[in-house]
């Protein structure tokens, strides 16, 4: 019995206790919606729903019921707003104490005042920050509403019906009421079951009608593969013809019931002249022919038909069942989704290709059974089976459906007239929503710091408690027993000395409650929302094209800005302007570098008319190229500028020597010019007659042929399996038959064309590739053109462009057709096809005659390449993550400066552990290469399952523990010893470069991610190609949690809104791919380059002068609890309060907030202009050197000494001396409010004292809380008791008549100030940081010429060197970021911001052992280009100067370092020489 009650007893307890364990307070996961997992999915049209996919009260069950389309990026709803925001403001510890504090003054033995009156502070910080977060969430309502408002096209009308369930919208009365119906009532159970009988009844009624008209007149049927018929039931149907606006016929039944109704410009529709229900309005369609309905997309649902339009975006992942084009493909522009701006072609269903009309869809009867949704960008796999098909083995007919044919939401359908679907994956389960996340809770770095200073607070306010609590009562219980006077019939249960000291402890948190100040809550939320308003405001960051301003779209993030230490970037749009322009060429030794741009008209065909004219003697013809014609007009074919903006390329030289067509070097550029025009993958489309508009699934090709055609070679477009090409020599057009293609793949480097010449039956083989691979495959005696197209190249690259060489070869019949026969043969092979095919390919692309070579501009954003060189300057690490493919993205990252010429790629391309060429294996080679060997290896924490028992070395610093940034970093010592002396002699370092492949094992592998980290942290760059969204968002957290550093990210598509959500920072680029990055972004911005001021000015601005407000906050509490507690000891440690306790609940609200607010919102160490031209200062506040416990523990030891000062000198001064001249002793209140008066004036004082900034409005608010009390102090003081009761009455009479309220005032300001001052001066004169001395200069010569300043950072060897790089972190005192460079003055100067070559870089492919200079950007390759040994760079010492801060210093002082910066660097060289030997 006894074990049986025990039990129930305690059972009862674990479980309650289990059940609050599971209490989940992360406001980010409490509120969030309970999704079903993922499972598989079956979708119906126009068939009812199975019996299993609802319970027995006729609910759907959750595996049926399908996410919404609404879009929800806002944080909060209408319902959970005041939960969830609360429940995040409660998450500050000092929001807990306040509420506390107004719990304690309900007890009338606590109450100091009205509890009502308590609660006010503590309701008006909720209540302001409940208000800020409401606005910034009904900003992003707002533009979740402009996106599910968005308008497509779906089928109604004929009877039709969508059996699926969806899930209700959020913020909807009338989904709330649908629900009600469908959950409560069975709805859509009756729904499925009406649905069924009339299915059965029309297959009945079918049936009979089917049988009266095969006894009528029996017709034969059509044959099975006409577009539109049905292969089972050989019905014949009316295909829509290509290009044809879809439409209904309707009948004269459907005609006369339409006109009993009107139809309302606003959509609605009335009868009779009263308005229609939802439900009559959908009786009303019903009855309709089958039409196409406008919808919004969040009422779209699962199993619904779309009808897509040419350029519109795509609301859903859609699979695709015809389209307006030839074989019933379309395409879509998937930048979006991958950064990539070619189109990509998507193909229809075969078996649904008859749904071509809205009464085609009506009658439809199939299902679509999908895999359960997931995060992977390339893949979906679904199967289409039809009820009215059959296959071979009797059941429906079951097709299936890869990726190639859906429609991803995200995208946008391109140079497609129109395609109709159907819905598979709505909301939440679309590819694009599910790698995106939901919005979360960002808390700015210095909101997290506060913590531990609230805590030591409240520690300090136990501990006075405790001791106040202590000793009271021990006083009251030995006074007591003594018969004191002041105990005198304390005998009642409300005045217990032995229970008294509980209350003096309840008491006590009451008196110092000031020691954590509610106010700082308010000021802080107040002076973020100006910052942003000082950002909003600034005309700097104002895009004068769009008329943008940059936006903070999260106020409490300012100081955030000033502390990132890794900027992740997206690249397509971000970067660069989604432009590819044709810059230059090189045709037989000869460069045609092109002629400056003329002005260019909106008109691109007004433009194109300026075309040069190119004849022979025997052609009178005119030549035409890109938009424009020739003399003949009319009759040449025209083709449309894609870029508006940008001129077509000419070359004057270039059309000379194209003037006689029988010169060596026109022939050249004739095959040259044939060579672009036909081998590539371009589509064209006829907008008019005679005017055509390139379309190509990339955007280089698309470049190379629009500058033939500007050229006069026209590609005319593809007519089956033939090429027309006009030449500027004739009107008529060369046609060539296609006869192989061998496209580029990233192994080979290259692509080829074969062709048939249909004039002389000639056989041609044109070839482009990369510069490597062509010059290899080269014929042999071509080295003098080799040697001038190879310096070509070499300045091509060096201007930052996109290289690509072009060759031909003449072939004849008997080789070709024997190759032909092989390479077919290699095609059906069974085994090894592949690398049959690529033999053979590479068989025919040799001996080839090298034409020349392009160079393409892939054009940045304004700015770009300076922005980052800035902010690497500044010490920040910025990676790249891009959905582009490597060269691409190793192409951009040197147009832009993050990679430079002396760098050194480390590329890694792999798969899985355990693999051959895995990618853990790709970067074990790069540590044991590069960074530190086996060594290193041994001391990971994670190693690979097959060494997981081996012994592991002592670990170091970290990439085991996933370091943070209380962790301690390798000195250089250890790292000279890591990379070895070689490394140092590489001025640029390492660069990593790692695919989207080789990523995804790594960051799936404990070990292989401990590498990759450690890998990382050694670089000066890193690149990502080929990610997907989400790896994007998985890369930022394996940095922002493996190194504890702060992050942001930027970007402008909805690919990178994971990324931008995980970082502490998110920045939207408005862009052209649309808002989806800027709603969900903290910080909106209209250019890259606007990064750099947002950053550097007022990142750093707002970031210190948060940090001197908080920590001045901190300090004048101190003072204020300080001489409180002093008073303790003089009043028998009763709590009792020395001060009137009004000058108390003023000290916070009027006296000292101003000096602190002012300070906060106006102060500033530096102009703006320094920060800019010298972003090396941003790294005081990437280290976090303003705000931290150091600097807060400092202040605190300040107010304590000011707080001993204050109380000592005044009470004892007051004590030892009368200020009466009646003989009478003085009265508390008249003391303290000396005391009250002095320590207003100091406070405020003491705060002016950190301003560095002298203005108007920091000294208004420096003055303002002195003013006030002197102000207040006389009136308060004046009130009779009658009037009203104050404890200050008669201070006016006795108080500022004494002569001690002004001595000891001015004393004791004094004497609390001088430390300060005194120790300010002696560390800016002798001690001064690099702020302090351009503040200094700046000062003396506001217009000082910082780029050109001997004493800046030194630029030399292509790379700024700056306060992060060389000479810091070596010793307790690093040399400073101003120190003079060398003597050569022509180093002195910045660093000509403009893309660089990378011809002198190494490239080590991690994956093939290979090492080889890195050869510049070449066309389509996902490799570098070239084969050879890198030359190496001498290295010179370097003779120091002295710099205006070593002037500064005394003479021993600067002996000394300089001695100490010997030894370091003697230690450092020894270190490397070693690591030397031992390698």
């Amino acid at each position: 019995m006894v074990d049986k009650a025990g039990k129930s007893r305690v059972g009862p307890l674990k479980s309650f206790m289990s059940k609050l364990k599971r209490i989940d307070l992360n406001p980010e996961t409490a509120f969030k919606k309970r999704r079903p997992p993922p499972c598989l999915r079956s979708v119906y049209f126009n068939e009812p729903l199975p019996p299993e996919a609802f319970d027995h009260k006729g609910r759907a069950e959750a595996s049926w019921t399908f996410a919404t389309n609404q879009l929800l990026t806002a944080k909060y709803t209408l319902y959970n707003f005041v939960f969830k925001n609360l429940l995040e403001q409660f998450r500050r510890v000092a929001n807990l104490f306040f509420l506390l504090i107004v719990i304690l003054q309900f007890f009338p033995q606590f109450t100091t005042i009205s509890p009502g009156l308590a609660m006010l502070p503590l309701l008006a910080v909720l209540a302001i920050t409940m208000m800020k977060d409401g606005y910034e969430d009904v900003k992003r309502h707002q533009s979740d509403r402009y996106i599910n408002n968005l308008k497509v096209k779906t089928l109604i009308g004929g009877g039709w019906q969508n059996p699926n369930v969806m899930e209700l919208k959020s913020r909807s009365f009338s989904s709330t009421f649908q629900g009600l119906r469908e959950k409560l009532f069975g709805g859509k159970k009756k729904e499925n079951a009406r649905m069924r009988k009339e299915q059965e009844a029309r297959a009945s009624m079918a049936a009979e009608e089917g049988r009266q008209q095969l006894a009528a007149s029996p017709m034969e049927p059509p044959p099975t593969d006409a577009p539109g018929v049905d292969a089972a039931d050989q019905v014949p149907r009316s295909p829509l013809p290509v290009g044809q606006e879809l439409r209904r016929n309707p009948t004269t039944r459907h005609s006369a019931f339409e006109s009993e109704f009107e139809h309302r410009p606003d959509g609605a529709i009335f009868r009779h002249g009263k308005k229609l229900t939802p439900e009559e309005e959908l009786e009303y369609f019903a009855k309709k022919a089958p039409r196409w309905k406008q919808k919004t997309w969040e009422d779209l649902a699962v199993g619904d038909f779309v009808y897509l339009q040419n350029n519109d975006p795509i609301p859903a992942d859609i699979i695709v069942c015809a389209t307006s084009e030839e074989e019933d493909s379309c395409f879509v522009e998937t930048k979006n989704l991958d950064g990539e701006t070619n189109l990509k072609n998507r193909h229809a269903v075969p078996e649904l290709t008859h749904l071509r009309s809205p009464e085609d869809c009506a009658r439809a009867c199939l299902r679509v059974d999908a895999e359960p949704q997931d995060t992977n960008m390339y893949r979906l796999n679904a199967s289409v089976v039809l009820s009215d098909r059959f296959g071979k083995d009797g059941n429906p007919l079951q097709c299936p459906v890869t990726l190639s044919q859906i429609l991803l939401r995200g995208c946008n359908l391109r140079n497609t007239r129109w395609v109709i679907g159907i819905v598979l994956m709505t909301g939440a389960d679309t590819k694009i929503i599910a790698n995106s996340g939901d919005t979360p809770s960002k808390r700015s770095k210095v909101e997290k710091q506060m913590n531990p200073m609230v805590y030591f607070n409240l520690c300090l306010l136990a501990c006075m408690a405790v001791g106040c609590a202590i000793a009271d009562s021990l006083l009251e219980q030995y006074y007591f027993d003594r018969d004191a006077y002041w105990e005198y019939d304390a005998v009642y249960s409300d005045d217990n000395p032995r229970i008294n000291g509980l209350i003096a402890f309840a008491n006590s948190l009451i008196t110092f409650q000031n020691v954590v100040p509610i106010s700082l809550y308010i000021s802080i939320e107040f002076v973020r929302t100006v910052q942003a308003y000082f950002i909003f405001d600034d005309h700097d960051i104002f895009y004068d094209k769009t008329s943008r301003r940059t936006t903070a779209k999260s106020w409490n993030l300012s100081d955030d800005l000033g502390q990132i230490q890794y900027i992740f970037s997206d690249k397509t749009g971000t970067l660069t302007q989604n432009l590819m322009i044709f810059r230059e060429c090189a045709v037989g030794g000869q460069v045609y570098h092109g002629d400056a741009p003329e002005p260019t008209s909106v008109d691109g065909a007004e433009v194109s008319e300026k075309t040069f004219q190119v004849r022979d003697d025997s052609d009178a013809t005119g030549s035409s190229s890109s938009g424009h014609s020739g003399k003949i007009g009319a009759k040449r074919i025209r083709v449309k500028n894609v870029n508006e903006d940008v001129a077509p390329f000419r070359d004057a030289r270039l059309e000379e020597a194209l003037k006689d067509p029988n010169t060596e070097q026109a022939k050249r550029l004739a095959r040259f010019f044939r060579c672009l025009s036909l081998c590539h993958t371009v589509l064209t489309e006829e907008l008019e007659p005679g005017l055509l508009e390139y379309k190509a699934q990339s955007p280089d090709e698309q470049a190379l042929v629009q500058a033939a055609a500007d050229i006069g070679f026209v590609f005319a477009g593809k007519d089956r399996s033939t090429l027309k090409l006009q030449t500027p020599y004739s009107m008529d057009l060369e046609k060539y038959e296609i006869l192989t293609v061998n496209e580029f793949t990233s192994a080979r480097k290259r692509m080829s064309v074969i062709l048939r010449r249909e004039s002389d039956g000639k056989i041609l083989l044109f070839v482009k590739g990369a510069d490597s691979v062509i010059f290899e495959r080269s014929a042999a005696g071509q080295d003098g053109l080799k040697h001038e197209t190879d310096q070509a190249l070499e300045e091509f690259a060096n201007k930052g462009l996109r290289t690509l060489c072009l060759a031909y070869k003449d072939l004849t019949e008997e080789y070709y057709e024997e190759w032909s026969r092989r390479y077919h043969e290699a095609t059906v092979s069974l085994t090894n096809r592949e690398e049959k095919m690529e033999d053979l390919a590479s068989e025919l692309e040799s001996e080839l005659n090298l034409l020349g070579a392009t160079a393409i501009e892939d054009r940045l954003q304004e700015g770009v390449p300076e922005t980052i060189a800035d902010l690497k300057r500044a010490g920040i690490n910025v990676w790249v993550a891009t959905g582009d493919k490597l060269e691409t993205a190793i192409a951009i990252g040197y147009s832009t400066l993050l990679l430079t010429r002396d760098m050194n790629l480390i590329v890694i391309r792999g798969g899985e552990y355990g693999q051959p060429n895995s990618a853990y294996e790709q970067l074990k080679k790069a540590i044991e290469r590069f960074f530190g060997g086996e060594e290193t290896l041994a001391q990971m924490e994670h190693q690979p399952p097959d060494v997981e028992g081996q012994p592991r070395g002592r670990r170091s610093f970290g990439m085991n523990r996933r370091p943070s940034l209380h962790r301690a970093r390798r000195s250089e010592v250890s790292q000279a010893s890591i990379v070895g002396e070689d490394n140092g002699q590489r001025p640029g370092g390492y660069a990593l470069v790692i695919d989207g492949t080789a990523l995804g094992h790594a960051l799936s592998e404990e070990f292989s991610k401990d590498l990759l980290l450690k890998i990382s942290t050694q670089c000066k760059a890193v690149i990502c190609c080929r990610v997907s969204p989400l790896q994007k968002a998985l890369i930022v957290r394996l940095i922002k949690d493996g190194l504890g550093v702060m992050t942001l990210a930027v970007g402008d598509g909805a690919n990178d809104v994971s990324m931008i959500q995980a970082a502490h920072v998110g920045i939207g680029i408005a862009g052209e791919e649309g808002l989806q990055a800027v709603n969900s972004s903290d910080y909106a911005i209209a250019q890259f380059r606007f990064l750099k001021r947002l950053l550097l000015v007022h990142g750093h601005w707002s970031y210190y002068r948060n940090s001197i407000m908080i920590t001045n906050f901190f300090y004048k509490e101190i003072i204020n609890i300080g001489y409180l507690f002093w008073f303790q000891i003089y009043c028998a440690w009763s709590t009792t309060q020395a001060l009137d306790y009004v000058y108390i609940l003023f000290w916070n609200a009027f006296f000292t907030v101003a000096a602190v607010i002012g300070v906060g919102i106006f102060d500033r160490d530096i102009s703006d202009r320094v920060l800019m031209e010298v972003p090396e200062l941003y790294r005081r506040g990437r280290e976090g050197r303003y705000f931290g416990i150091k600097p807060f523990l400092w202040l605190t030891l300040e107010g304590l000494y000011q707080s001993v000062v204050l109380y000592f000198f005044i009470a004892y001064a007051y004590d030892m001396t009368t200020a009466r001249s009646d003989g009478y002793d003085i009265q508390l209140y008249e003391w303290s409010t000396t005391m009250a008066i002095a320590s207003v004036l100091i406070a405020n004082l003491f705060t002016g004292l950190e301003a560095k900034a002298v203005t108007w409005w920091i000294v208004a608010a420096i003055w303002l809380g002195p003013v006030l009390i002197f102000v207040f102090a006389p009136i308060y003081a004046a009130f009779p008791p009658t009037f009203i009761w104050t404890y200050s009455y008669g201070n006016n009479h006795y108080l500022y008549y004494s002569i001690q309220f002004w001595v000891l005032g001015l004393l004791t300001t004094f004497l609390c100030l001088a430390p300060k001052v005194i120790i300010t001066y002696v560390r800016q004169v002798y001690y001064p940081n690099d702020i302090e001395i351009l503040r200094l200069v700046d000062k003396a010569d506001p217009h000082h010429d910082y780029v050109n300043d001997p004493r800046m950072p030194v630029v030399g060897n292509g790379r700024p060197k700056g306060l992060a790089e060389g000479l810091s972190g070596a010793g307790e005192n690093p040399p400073s970021a101003l120190e003079p460079p060398p003597n050569n003055r022509s180093s002195l100067a910045m660093q000509e911001l403009r893309p660089v070559g990378s011809r002198s870089s190494t490239h080590y492919d991690m994956l093939t052992g290979m090492e080889r200079p890195n050869r510049g950007f070449t066309f389509s390759s996902d490799e570098p280009a070239r084969e050879g040994t890198g030359s190496g760079r001498s290295s010179h010492r370097r003779q120091r100067r002295m710099s205006l801060k070593g002037l500064l210093l005394p003479g021993s002082i600067r002996k000394k370092k300089e001695e100490d910066r010997t030894k370091r660097l003697t230690v450092i060289h020894q270190e490397g020489a070693d690591g030397e030997g031992e390698r």
